[in-house]
């Protein structure tokens, strides 16, 4: 049947605009709520939120339509995504939501179900609920109650602090993208004894990831190395993603992470993406760890891990998953995780970014008003062969985005100047079929 509201990461658009309304939103959480209450007696569903200006009206929207099926709602407050799914699990709950459009801009917003044990769903549960969005409205006989869970941000700050290292002595910056960590990743730190100077914690409701955060991290990277900091760390909007910035301020993205923590794990695979830099592929094999790519989606990456039976993937995004501590990316435990690797292998992160220089990659997203029709043309799988010969060494892919309305071109090679001509080159062509 397929899924026609929910993309590779839940329901996304623009807060307001359909199918983000109150009316859609409240009939999704009727449907969400027959759909969860058919597995558990007593359903109860967290709900949790990041910093956007429309993240109430939405909550509101949801948490009427769940208790009108008679399921009980918890509100979680501002907290990064991961803090749902990890919650949901502890907690026992039914399910988790989330509300957030991660790194979009702040007129964007999302939803985002996690399935007991804070998991997320198939794309068979995804379609069962918008199947049910046709349903009449049934009133329950139960009556459900909506309370606050007072201690969900205690609960989740101690799991955090539960894994990280000592960081005594350590200098960090933080870039909080006026998102959903902005509080609990200063405490996070701050606990494990590091000194940490905090950037971008300062939520309006309109200025998440507006120029900062793990898609901006320049400022992140002038703070660090004019400020002499040890490391830095850029969060997403929803707290589910980091990048890294080294002591000199030079990016270090999700291909870092998984090398430095499959090399001191000593991984024996990694998962990552179609989009992950070849010379990721290379820095693995030389160590004899093995290497599989995914379509681009979190989802994808783990669902690959199950069934190698490997702990450790991501996306050069910043969205890393050790599926031995949670069964989904977490951009603070990934600092921590990575920053206790750091100090095992005894190199700075500097080193290790010195010792796998990227290959040359050019992404550009092209506005197309469909993209299934333009990833579909019957010209493309030609063009796309005539820019890897022209490259010689080197890789093409294009994929419709699954959050906006663009076509996403990435090439990368040995050569930077073949490179940038190939993307340009099929970018405008692309563009030309609309």
């Amino acid at each position: 049947m397929g899924r026609k509201y929910f993309g590779t990461d839940g329901i996304r658009g623009r807060a307001g605009e359909h199918p983000l309304t109150p009316e859609f939103v409240t009939k999704l959480g009727r449907s969400a709520g027959r759909y969860f209450s058919a597995s558990s007696e007593r359903p109860v569903i967290l709900l949790g939120k990041d910093t956007r200006q429309s993240c109430d009206m939405l909550e509101a929207a949801l948490a009427a339509g769940l208790l009108s099926e008679g399921v009980a709602v918890e509100h979680l407050g501002v907290l990064p995504t991961p803090a749902v799914a990890y919650l949901t699990d502890l907690l026992g709950a039914s399910a988790g939501v989330m509300i957030s459009a991660s790194h979009n801009p702040y007129h964007d917003n999302g939803i985002k179900f996690f399935g007991p044990g804070g998991v997320k769903l198939s794309d068979e549960a995804e379609e069962a609920i918008e199947a049910g969005l046709e349903q009449e409205p049934r009133h329950s006989a139960e009556l459900a109650t909506v309370s606050n869970h007072k201690e969900a941000e205690r609960l989740y700050v101690d799991r955090l602090v539960s894994l990280g290292p000592d960081l005594s002595g350590l200098k960090v910056a933080l870039d909080t993208a006026n998102g959903a960590t902005y509080r609990v990743a200063v405490r996070v730190f701050q606990r494990l004894g590091a000194s940490v100077f905090a950037v971008f914690n300062t939520p309006d409701g309109r200025n998440i990831n507006q120029g900062c955060g793990s898609t901006h991290p320049e400022a992140l990277a002038r703070i660090v190395a004019e400020g002499e900091f040890d490391i830095g760390f850029a969060f997403d909007g929803d707290g589910d993603r980091v990048v890294m910035v080294d002591e000199r301020g030079r990016l270090a993205h999700g291909d870092y992470i998984l090398l430095i923590n499959a090399a001191v794990r000593a991984e024996k695979g990694v998962v990552g993406t179609i989009m992950s830099n070849m010379a990721l592929e290379r820095a693995l094999q030389e160590r004899g760890i093995a290497f599989e790519r995914t379509k681009v989606g979190d989802r994808y990456v783990h669902q690959r891990l199950l069934e190698l039976g490997w702990r450790l993937g991501g996306e050069q995004s910043g969205h890393v998953l050790f599926t031995d501590v949670l069964n989904t990316g977490d951009g603070i435990q990934t600092a921590l995780l990575t920053l206790a690797a750091l100090l095992e292998s005894g190199r700075s992160l500097a080193e290790w970014v010195d010792e796998m220089p990227m290959y040359p990659q050019k992404l550009i997203n092209v506005p197309v008003k469909d993209k299934q029709k333009v990833v579909n043309h019957p010209k493309l799988p030609e063009w796309i062969a005539a820019a890897e010969q022209k490259l010689g060494e080197g890789r093409v892919n294009v994929r419709p985005s699954g959050t906006e309305p663009l076509v996403r071109v990435m090439v990368e090679g040995a050569a930077e100047d073949l490179v940038a001509e190939a993307a340009g080159a099929l970018a405008e062509l692309i563009a030309g079929l609309e």
